[in-house]
């Protein structure tokens, strides 16, 4: 579930949290929907006399006889923070090259959605989280892990209500990162500029939390409150701002709003790029906000961007974009149009777009098959995480565009119905065998690293190398009226580099 009341909240809610298993979720806002009316107003006691009904205030919502209560919503601090107590939920090792995060407990979060008001868990659970069998909800409530308004659920048939709060405790695993450290490149008391590498995302998302920048610079460089002032993909390096403070925020966004800031890219792309100055202004229209693909489209938003020739080896050529305006991949999707795709994306020069790769937006297949030919094509490179997705998310709700084969959804099913049935001895035991989140001790660190009800720990997924979490699009250059920060030209953009 979405962690959608804690200050410390990071945005990745949205309707497919609430029962992931291993922390699989979207990058959602996690909002609660708008109250409904659903829930039923008791009448005042008889005895107690009418008072005027005030205008400005609401009435308090008792239950009736025998009805459940529910608690009313909590306030929530408006932006996005991580204090200490979110710092220790887990620690990092270093193997191969890679940034790894121990496995941990975390409770995912949610407010009841108004489509779920008047159905059971057991429905929901069903009809919208079907990463999941019900076996596991089953062993999941045995174990304490599942609560509504924060006690423990007792019973899948229980009914929903409006302002219902869940929390769903699953044992959470991460992808590893490069091991490569994030430097600063500068410091004053209004922003910090670091220089990103690739593969790390710049906050929580989809299946990183600890393994994002501002964990890693909260954790390793005590600097905390930061608010993010530009994107970077996950796997684009380079120069990348963070306010310190509310204030300094809006004043630069102002100036990204009135176009006062110049970004400056460059990357490796396909082939022999034209010498001369290249413009491309193609509408971009998103395929999948989940699945994160975009692709040239008359229906899109306008975008531009200016592309210049920096280098050629006889094979790929080293190019300088500088965008306009400020689409998803938008530097990736002009260069994949023009038939020169950054020379190992691993989206958009793919085969899943057909022979011509997308060059010139000819796509010979439906965005839905597009959509599963590239998930095929990742999952069988056990690569999923490229597109911020893991298994879990492929059967994840009924208006999900990616479909799964029958046999995938099946095989999932059955994995995790046996994994469930076989902690059932351990679990009648009592939830007292399983540490809650926050409470294990620091030497009990196997107890917080294995869950036996947990299907990724049962997996043996194989580790990518180094090497491959890098893409070739480097964020080289930011400036604005009153700044300039720049980060080192990266080495696959040398003059003397040559492919492996």
């Amino acid at each position: 579930m979405a962690e959608a009341l804690s200050p410390g909240a990071e945005a990745e809610g949205g309707p497919g949290t609430v029962a992931q298993h291993n922390g699989v979720a979207g990058c959602g806002s996690g909002a609660r929907e708008p109250a409904g009316e659903a829930d039923e107003r008791a009448p005042a006691a008889a005895a107690a006399p009418a008072a005027a009904p005030d205008p400005g205030k609401r009435k308090k919502r008792r239950g009736g006889a025998g009805e459940r209560v529910v608690p009313p919503p909590k306030k929530r601090r408006t932006g996005v923070s991580f204090g200490d107590e979110h710092f220790a939920e887990t620690s990092y090792y270093f193997e191969g090259g890679l940034r790894k995060v121990r496995p941990y407990f975390f409770d995912f979060r949610t407010y009841c959605k108004g489509r779920w008001v008047g159905r059971s868990l057991q429905h929901v659970f069903s009809t919208e989280f079907r990463a999941q069998p019900l076996a596991y909800y089953e062993a999941a409530i045995r174990a304490g892990r599942l609560h509504l308004n924060e006690e423990p659920v007792r019973d899948l048939d229980i009914v929903l209500k409006d302002n219902d709060f869940l929390r769903n405790t699953v044992h959470r695993h991460e992808p590893p990162v490069t091991a490569e450290p994030i430097r600063l490149l500068a410091e004053n008391e209004d922003v910090v500029v670091v220089d990103k590498p690739s593969s790390i995302p710049v906050h929580p998302c989809g299946r990183f939390r600890h393994n994002t920048v501002i964990f890693i610079l909260g954790k390793e460089h005590q600097l905390k409150e930061l608010h993010p002032l530009h994107r970077l993909d996950r796997l684009t390096s380079g120069v990348l701002m963070f306010a310190k403070t509310a204030l300094v925020s809006e004043r630069i966004h102002e100036q990204v709003r009135d176009r006062q800031l110049e970004k400056e890219y460059v990357c490796r792309v396909e082939g022999e790029f034209a010498t001369e100055e290249v413009t491309c202004r193609e509408p971009i229209l998103v395929v999948s906000y989940k699945v994160g693909v975009c692709r040239v489209d008359p229906r899109g938003k306008p975008c531009e961007t200016v592309f210049q020739r920096l280098s050629y080896n006889g094979h790929s050529s080293v190019v300088r974009c500088r965008p306009l305006t400020g689409r998803t991949h938008q530097i990736r999707v002009h260069l994949q149009f023009l038939g020169h795709p950054i020379l190992n994306d691993p989206i958009y020069n793919s085969s899943a777009w057909g022979p011509s790769r997308g060059r010139g937006g000819h796509i010979p297949k439906t965005d839905e098959e597009l959509l599963r030919d590239l998930v095929a094509e990742h999952q069988a490179k056990q690569g999923l995480e490229v597109l911020d997705l893991c298994e879990g998310d492929l059967s994840s709700g009924p208006s999900d565009p990616i479909a799964p084969s029958s046999v995938l959804a099946k095989d999932n099913s059955e994995m995790m119905a046996t994994a469930a049935q076989g902690v059932d001895g351990v679990i009648e035991a009592g939830p007292e065998h399983l540490d809650p989140p926050g409470t294990a001790s620091e030497t009990d660190d196997l107890n917080q690293e294995t869950d036996p009800l947990c299907s990724e720990c049962r997996l043996a997924r194989q580790d990518p190398l180094p090497q491959d979490l890098v893409m070739f699009l480097h964020a080289l250059r930011y400036k604005g009226p009153d700044f300039e920060y720049v980060s080192p030209m990266p080495p696959w953009a040398q003059d003397d580099w040559r492919e492996d």
